[in-house]
């Protein structure tokens, strides 16, 4: 199965706009700077609506595109010895560097007194704490973003399995993953992110039956504004509530997650054919870049918020967010460019302008889950 320019320039700026998403629901606060106290209206509700609703799709909407594009030539196409191979190259290092670089700086800052509370106290860890902290075994990796890239090696592991059980019981296979990724408060301990694992077994499904990814282009604007209308409604209700939110919001998120995906995915049938979305489609390994990253700049911007006293928390948020994509975008561009060596280790062999995608490896991977990097360091439910 070929991929056309079109679907690999829509596939390439989802990744610039889901990646770029969550650096806003990563964006660190504590409980008395919590959106949901409602202390700054609007701008809470926001926040609200970014973090635990719209972008909480782009996981499954990326995940679903690396199963697609693992199997986009068909089942008798695919190596896995060879695929195992790649995907260590380009996913499972990348994870071992970025995690484990933070992991060493975290413990140095640590160790004079610096850090405490903003990531999790390392020399207090147990061996089976650190374990997680460094390879993301049981919890959240100490760069909580990088779950994802654990998750996928994991389902990339599974492929075959997967791969076999939809080509025969596509239907039934997709019912049980999506029960089990749409009940709350149900851990499936391979996966730290039970949706990953049935967006990816859908990409799986789409590539092998051959279904045609533009059949729904010409609905695309009913499609995207539901989804903004119905993120924007699940937000309003978790504002409302939160942050223990009701067994039936946690329902109804896990769903929005992954159908989602579908109103992100024909919105970019829209967004490809202007001039900024296409820029947008060019800018290539700047979101792998941004996704690996983004999480401990926010966490060291909000350690020296809080040493300068001031409290009016938009202006941090803001700022953070400003200053982030500015710092990111100019260190791509010199590491990339005086360093080209380590830049591809560091992003896993992606270098420069996106390939076509007959050529490409999967989707770059990318989080939306929401993370509060507080003051007392509490990792957020999953």
């Amino acid at each position: 199965m070929t991929v056309d320019q079109n679907l690999s320039s829509r596939i390439n700026l989802m990744r610039i706009i889901l990646i770029s998403g969550i650096v806003l629901v990563h964006v660190p606060h504590d409980p008395e700077t919590s959106p949901f106290l409602g202390l700054y209206g609007v701008f809470d509700w926001l926040r609200v609506f970014f973090g635990d609703a719209l972008f909480r799709i782009g996981v499954p909407c990326l995940s679903a595109i690396s199963g697609y594009l693992l199997f986009r030539r068909g089942w008798s196409a695919f190596n896995y010895p060879a695929t195992i191979k790649s995907k260590t190259k380009t996913v499972l290092l990348p994870f071992i560097l970025w995690n484990g670089g933070l992991l060493i700086a975290v413990m140095l800052l640590q160790r004079a007194g610096v850090g405490v509370g903003y990531f999790p106290d390392l020399w207090n860890a147990s061996p089976r704490e650190m374990l997680s902290h460094g390879v993301a075994v049981e919890e959240l990796p100490v760069n909580v973003p990088l779950y994802f890239l654990r998750d996928l090696f994991v389902c990339i592991l599974l492929s075959p399995l997967l791969a076999l059980s939809v080509r025969r019981f596509a239907v039934p296979t997709l019912a049980v993953l999506l029960l089990l990724t749409a009940i709350p408060d149900l851990s499936l301990v391979i996966v730290q992110k039970k949706s990953i694992l049935f967006s990816f077994t859908l990409g799986i499904a789409l590539a092998l039956h051959k279904i045609d990814l533009k059949m729904l282009d010409p609905y695309a604007k009913l499609l995207t504004v539901t989804t903004l209308i119905l993120s924007a409604g699940l937000a309003t209700g978790l504002y409302l509530t939160g942050p223990e939110f009701t067994f039936g919001l946690n329902l109804l998120r896990n769903l929005l997650a992954v159908f989602g995906a579908l109103g992100f995915w024909v919105a970019s049938s829209l967004l490809v054919e202007n001039r900024l979305g296409r820029r947008l489609s060019e800018t290539g390994s700047l979101s792998f870049w941004i996704f690996c990253a983004h999480y401990p700049l926010l966490v060291i911007l909000w350690m020296v918020w809080n040493k300068g006293g001031a409290d009016f928390y938009p202006a941090f948020y803001i700022g953070a967010v400003a200053v982030t994509f500015l710092l990111l975008i100019v260190t791509n561009q010199q590491m990339r460019a005086r360093l080209p060596a380590l830049y591809a280790i560091l992003t896993g062999s992606r270098s420069g302008k996106p390939k076509p995608l007959a050529h490409n490896s999967a989707a770059e991977p990318a989080s939306s889950q929401r993370i509060s990097a507080t003051t007392a360091y509490t990792p957020r439910r999953r």
